[in-house]
């Protein structure tokens, strides 16, 4: 699989996306804001993206394509480009000018910086009273620790989240992507979306306040009720999910794992029958999912010495054909060549103007009557900052060169 179909640059008006009418002014920067950004752009609001004149950081994160961020073609996706120096008052003055026009804001600096900019949200609200404001952060818009730097996975630490990944002879390990700024943007998106539903009825916008390590923890639920009646503090269990057995990594003949997740009594029945020792199913020790959470071990021992004689793909073939949930671990090199993806065209490809295609994840979760799309890959710093301050803002063109000449703004290369 090269890695999907290439996306149409003008998508059909029936295909526009659930958000098409809204416009949304980004002023975030990394990861979290961004992601925000790009999952609105995806289902069809006018994004207009605010970067310095260096760009973004994520520019500089994951890997350059001959000089140019793949990571920036994906999570830019879909985005008008502007550059606008934040720093300088007549930015600053074009940041309000652009607020009192859109539907959304979304941005993470970290608190207090907005208000010293005189754009925090009691400024902007009275010059938009419909304005719809995501704040993302660390640790929130007020708190003890609301004025710490907040990074992703600072936050997942205090969370609680990073105590519990990894294996239980080392220190927490961590997902080799920026999760939980990634949860912090799906967070800041669906409170977006619910406060577009709100102004509906009210005529009213408001505030969002999403922070990092409050949508980590918001995945820490099974644990929270745990130690309130338990005083139960869960440790890291390496690939083993507590209170769920057998769910687990078990070695295979060619030096592989496969992952096994059987804990419902049923899909255990099967599970044993699969391997040939349905009797296990009536033994006292693995009777219920309870008794079977108590003797892990045991079990666990036991999945492993008949996985350990078998190779991975007839693993697999016997495990699917008995309907138990199992499965390798797919590198990114397995998915650009399964089949599931390819048919589900979960990977898209974007073309643009430098790199050629870009692949890059499909819009998801899947609507089936506005479904969202990709219209164009990340573009360069500041390619929309003319077009954008001309037709928002009615600014002529001498105007936007003296701007430009004067480094509050900067319009890219192709402008």
């Amino acid at each position: 699989m090269k890695g999907g179909p290439v996306v149409n640059e003008q998508p059909s008006a029936l295909r526009q996306g659930p958000l098409s009418g809204y416009r949304v002014l980004e002023i975030g920067s990394t990861v979290a804001g961004p992601f925000c950004g790009r999952m609105l752009a995806d289902f069809g609001a006018e994004v207009i993206k605010v970067e310095p004149a260096d760009g973004d950081p994520v520019r500089t994160m994951g890997k350059q394509f001959e000089g140019r961020s793949l990571y920036a073609a994906s999570i830019f996706r879909n985005k008008k480009l502007v550059s606008i120096d934040l720093h300088s008052e007549e930015g600053r003055a074009l940041i309000r000018d652009l607020a009192a026009k859109v539907d959304i804001l979304v941005e993470n600096f970290k608190p207090g910086t907005l208000e010293k900019w005189g754009l925090g949200w009691e400024d902007l609200s009275k010059l938009n009273p419909g304005l719809v404001m995501v704040r993302i952060s660390g640790f929130g818009q007020d708190g003890p620790y609301s004025r710490r730097p907040g990074y992703g996975v600072v936050c997942e630490a205090v969370s609680g989240l990073r105590h519990l990944t990894g294996d239980p002879d080392r220190a927490p390990s961590r997902v080799g992507v920026s999760m939980t700024d990634y949860i912090a943007g799906l967070h800041g998106a669906y409170g977006a979306v619910m406060a577009l539903m709100a102004r509906d009825k009210t005529g009213r916008g408001q505030c969002i306040d999403a922070t990092l390590f409050e949508s980590a923890f918001n995945f820490m639920e099974v644990w929270i009720p745990a130690y309130d009646k338990l005083g139960f503090v869960p440790e890291r269990t390496g690939s083993r999910l507590i209170g769920s057995t057998p769910n687990n990594l078990y070695p295979t003949a060619d030096g592989t794992y496969i992952h096994i997740t059987a804990m419902a009594d049923n899909l255990f029945r099967r599970l044993v029958e699969a391997m040939g020792r349905p009797e296990l199913a009536q033994d006292p020790r693995f009777a219920d999912a309870i008794e079977r959470n108590e003797q892990h071990e045991a079990l666990d021992a036991i999945v492993s010495e008949w996985t350990s004689k078998l190779p991975l793909e007839q693993i697999e073939a016997i495990l699917h054909q008995a309907q138990v949930p199992a499965t390798r671990i797919f590198t990114v090199a397995d998915i650009f060549n399964d089949p599931h993806y390819r048919a589900r065209n979960a990977i898209v490809r974007a073309p643009d103007p430098h790199m050629g295609d870009v692949a890059m994840a499909g819009v998801v979760p899947r609507l089936s009557d506005t479904p969202g799309g990709v219209r164009h890959p990340g573009r360069d710093v500041g390619q929309d900052s003319r077009e954008v301050l001309r037709n928002l803002l009615g600014l002529d063109a001498a105007r936007i060169e003296a701007l430009a000449k004067s480094g509050v703004i900067a319009t890219g290369d192709a402008n």
